[in-house]
């Protein structure tokens, strides 16, 4: 793990200060001179001017940098910047290589995983499209967690498997959907979790999630299971229940279902359907998040 500070301190920093002290040291500078406008000790100065500090070429070579240098160095040369004020300007152009640019860049290939999450990422941003797609990850494990753990979870799975799902805020597709890849299954009276949460992953239970959304459902999080009178009655003490067409595409058949709800105060919904030719009855829990939609099925395990 390494934080985008990190290549700040590691690689930009020692860059920047090694170029500017060679630039002032080009002024007519003293060593002493340098370390003072500088901040740093003269024997660091040395360091730099004997090259014994690595520069990265990538940000020797960014023009943007080279101006940086060049501006703040005249100005430190000519008394028109203070130390804070050139502290300011390094400031600035760092934040905006943080946001997409040279520093992101730099911070992606030192973790990769980053530039594998395909997804907008503004590393100071804590409403950034990555953060909330790790948080959703995250909520997803615990409601996993709460269900494995419940006794009695593995009979409410049904034949086709169950799932536990929830979306990013502003979701649109299953890609903004994470979910457990393939479906929990009962072996032996456990619930059987194949793999580690992932967007995109899930078609049925995302497929009726985001439908319900659609139709102006505010619930994010989701669990499918087997289809009982009884367990839909039990569901039902707490939460509203209704019932959507198994013969008609999911989203056709639960927009017209919640089109005659009242939703208005609901805060978790029970969605169920019968089955028809060649398919399997399911009930569906939705809550506000993964965690609120399994303790809802914990409570009747």
């Amino acid at each position: 793990m390494k934080f985008i500070e990190e290549v700040v301190v590691d690689e930009f920093l020692p860059t920047v200060r090694s170029m500017l002290a060679e630039d002032l040291r080009d002024r007519g500078f003293t060593q002493r001179e340098v370390a003072e406008a500088l901040g740093i000790s003269q024997s660091a100065v040395s360091k730099y001017a004997h090259g014994d500090v690595a520069r990265h070429d990538r940000i020797v070579a960014d023009e943007r940098v080279q101006e940086l240098v060049e501006r703040v160095g005249a100005g430190l040369a000519s008394g028109d910047l203070s130390p804070v004020a050139a502290l300011v300007e390094i400031e600035v152009l760092i934040r905006r290589l943080e946001e997409g640019d040279l520093l992101a860049e730099l911070h992606e290939a030192a973790m990769p995983a980053l530039a594998d999450a395909d997804v907008e990422f503004t590393v100071h941003d804590p409403e950034s499209g990555l953060r909330e797609r790790e948080t959703v990850l995250a909520s997803v494990r615990r409601g996993l967690r709460m269900l494995t753990n419940a006794s009695g979870f593995a009979r409410l799975i049904p034949n086709v498997g169950a799932n536990v799902a929830e979306c990013v805020t502003d979701a649109e597709t299953i890609d903004d959907v994470a979910a457990v890849p393939g479906r929990l299954v009962d072996v032996k009276g456990r619930a059987m979790v194949p793999g580690e949460p992932e967007f995109g992953v899930s078609e049925h239970v995302a497929t009726l999630l985001l439908a319900a959304r659609e139709a102006g459902a505010t619930a994010r999080g989701a669990v499918n299971l087997r289809y009982d009178p009884e367990l839909v009655a039990a569901l039902g003490e707490s939460s509203p229940t209704i019932e959507f067409d198994a013969e008609r595409p999911t989203r056709e058949a639960v927009s017209a279902a919640l089109a005659r709800a009242d939703l208005d105060d609901a805060d978790a919904l029970i969605l169920y359907q019968t089955g028809a030719v060649g398919v399997e009855p399911i009930v569906y829990v939705l809550g506000p998040d993964a965690p609120a939609a399994a303790r809802i099925v914990r409570e009747i395990c």
